[in-house]
């Protein structure tokens, strides 16, 4: 959309109406800011660039110049002096002073008219990884926004602005020469049953005669620092094939749970369960090796006929596999969230830590691989596993869509910590349980609503709540038809929502959907942990038993005031350790604590000062954690730097999660 001689964007005058402007805030980040000026005729704010800027390194947006926002609600003020702002906005946009990098064009930016004044649309598109951190000024560490919720905030962690940046430059993650590191410090017999699979693939491949370094070499577990001239393990080497121990010194924060409950419901506890508890290696393909059994036995998946003989793995079976392998490629080993994979009756969900590399739209299409973790995605791709063509993802719809499933649900959360959630229900869009019970109860209030209207009301029963962009992805219906079934919805009663803009959920009256951890499924009544999600909350059903609050619990800052990171996933009895010391507890129950957390995985003080509610963390390294780290019952990460930045402690002799 190209400029006229009057400065105004073509396409000007062009009518839009309130109830568009409404459909576009159900769609996309929005925000509406007044823009006019000491003089009322327009002037561009300055709070215009941190929403810029938040959008940009989020999921992209819309601003509108010239209206207002009050109780949800928006008032059109309109800009007299249009030319003057779109001159102010381009000279901003193209001065570093003001912003790092402009990613607008003529077509992003519109002159339109509302009730006969003139707003100007800003359309601002997600920034690629390459170009994040988007930020205000000439400092990414002082201008650096994010949006959260429907607000932008100023990212003060240094980590986060780090991590972009390492995003940025770094294709794959896993690359690296770790100094220092070598076969020692593998898993041999995870290595051995890689190399039989590779075997097994390629019988007949020149790798399979060469020796285990070179093997690993040929892999990419194994390079030469080029300027140091050193050899050691890539972090794929480690991580595919290492000892807990290492893999943990390397990556303190790494952590992988598979979990499996009996049940929907929010007071499910697993029955089974996987962790590194020192009873297998704790690498990323022995994880893989024992979970995918468990994910797909029970499969209710009927077999298939190839000629006479039956094939068991279905495109079901390949969608789990793929969605495992995905999870573990494309995760940030950096970050603060365990991989998370957790099976249920009704559903499976995959969390990894890290956000995608892409947006969601281009990657449901398909053919785009921006992979995280390129080296293991060779890895598993070596021995049959994974595909490296970004076809992942559509894979995994194509397989749902053929059982007439409800489609996956695809999560990304750009606040701290970014994380991305994959939840794969293995019901149908409308099935028949839901739907009597919905009759029964709403008579013909129900019966005779559209069919669209009717997977609005069945998608609040099975999932708690539901979003106009939750109903889009599962339908494909027109943005338009969407809004006005749930507004129809909301005018009979049969609904309720909150939130604004495109983080609106609509829910059953009475009913709100919340992001609580229920005290009964699994933290104690003193760890409730209170989250909110930067795309959607969770709903009352529990999307994993216990609300997404599990998978929320470690977000942001680990101070004690968000509650202990990671509380529900504790063994039952040391959640009950940690709730038992309230007020004054005797020191050696308190080290006995401590002792057992940083045997699950290396912790840092600010971590564990949060898992037992200390707010001085400075004394909790004085009064227990130096002193445990010099009887040697607690390790450093970083012996050398008792100071570092990184510094976690870990048990010297491992404790296994539920030992007494």
């Amino acid at each position: 959309m190209a400029n006229d001689e009057s400065g105004r964007v073509a396409g000007a005058f062009e009518p839009l109406t309130l109830a568009e402007i409404e459909e576009m805030r159900e769609r996309v980040d929005f925000e509406a800011k007044r823009a006019g000026g000491a003089d009322g005729k327009g002037e561009l704010p300055a709070a215009f660039f941190p929403s810029y800027v938040a959008m940009a390194n989020t999921t992209g947006g819309l601003i509108l110049l010239g209206a207002l926002e009050k109780n949800d609600r928006l008032k059109v003020t309109g800009i007299a002096d249009v030319p003057r702002l779109l001159k102010q906005l381009w000279d901003s946009l193209n001065n570093p002073q003001q912003v790092s990098l402009n990613l607008l064009s003529d077509r992003d930016i519109e002159d339109r008219e509302i009730e006969g004044k003139h707003v100007i649309l800003v359309h601002v598109p997600r920034a690629t990884r390459q170009q994040r951190p988007v930020h205000t000024g000439d400092n990414a560490f002082k201008g650096t926004y994010l949006r959260n919720g429907e607000g932008d905030y100023l990212v003060r962690d240094a980590e986060v602005v780090r991590r972009m940046m390492a995003e940025r430059v770094e294709d794959s993650r896993d690359r690296r020469v770790l100094p220092n590191y070598g076969i020692d410090d593998l898993d041999i017999e995870t290595l051995h049953r890689y190399r039989n699979h590779f075997k097994a693939e390629k019988p007949d491949h020149v790798w399979n005669g060469v020796d285990d370094r070179e093997f690993l070499r040929l892999v990419g577990g194994w390079a030469v620092d080029r300027e140091g001239g050193k050899g050691g393990l890539t972090g794929a080497g480690l991580l595919m094939f290492g000892q807990h121990i290492a893999i943990t010194e390397a990556f303190p924060y790494y952590m992988v749970d598979y979990q499996e409950r009996p049940d929907p419901s929010a007071d499910a506890r697993w029955i089974d369960r996987l962790v590194p508890d020192g009873t297998w290696s704790g690498n990323l393909f022995d994880f893989f090796e024992r979970v995918i059994p468990r994910l797909t036995r029970d499969l209710k998946v009927p077999f298939r006929l190839v000629g006479n003989r039956r094939v068991d793995q279905t495109p079901v079976h390949e969608a789990l596999r793929e969605a495992l392998v995905n999870t573990l490629i494309h995760a940030d080993y950096t970050g603060r969230v365990s991989v998370l994979v957790v099976k249920r009756p009704d559903m499976f969900t995959f969390r990894n830590p890290g956000g995608l590399r892409i947006p969601l739209d281009r990657a449901l299409k398909g053919g785009d691989n921006d992979c995280r973790n390129r080296t293991l995605q060779t890895m598993f791709r070596l021995v049959g596993l994974g595909e490296q063509a970004g076809s992942g993802l559509p894979k995994i719809y194509s397989a749902w869509r053929a059982q007439e499933w409800r489609a996956p649900d695809i999560e990304e959360r750009t606040d701290p910590p970014e994380q991305t959630t994959v939840q794969l229900r293995t019901v149908s869009l409308l099935p028949k349980e839901e739907v009597e019970a919905l009759e029964e109860r709403h008579g013909t209030a129900f019966s005779q609503l559209p069919e669209l209207a009717k997977l609005v009301m069945v998608t609040v029963e099975l999932e708690g709540h539901v979003t106009h962009e939750r109903l889009r992805e599962m339908t494909g219906a027109h943005s338009r038809d969407v809004t006005l079934a749930l507004a129809s919805l909301l005018n009979k009663g049969l609904v309720e929502s909150t939130g604004s803009h495109r983080l609106k959920q609509y829910f059953f009256p009475g009913r709100p959907p919340t992001a609580r951890i229920d005290a009964g499924a699994g933290a104690p009544p003193s760890s409730t942990l209170s989250t909110a999600s930067s795309t959607h909350s969770t709903g009352n059903r529990g999307e994993l038993g216990a609300d997404r609050g599990e998978l929320d619990s470690n977000r942001g800052e680990l101070d004690p005031s968000n509650g202990p990171p990671e509380a529900a996933s504790l063994p039952v009895d040391l959640q009950r350790a940690i709730a038992d010391l309230g007020g004054k507890p005797r020191r050696d129950r308190v080290q006995a604590v401590i002792l057992r957390l940083c045997g699950l995985r290396p912790m840092k003080a600010a971590e564990l000062a949060a898992f037992i509610g200390v707010s001085d963390v400075k004394k909790l390294v004085e009064r227990h954690l130096a002193p445990m780290c010099a009887d040697a019952r607690l390790a450093r990460t970083h012996p050398e730097t008792p100071n570092h930045p990184d510094q976690a402690y870990r048990a010297a002799q491992t404790t296994q999660p539920g030992a007494p």
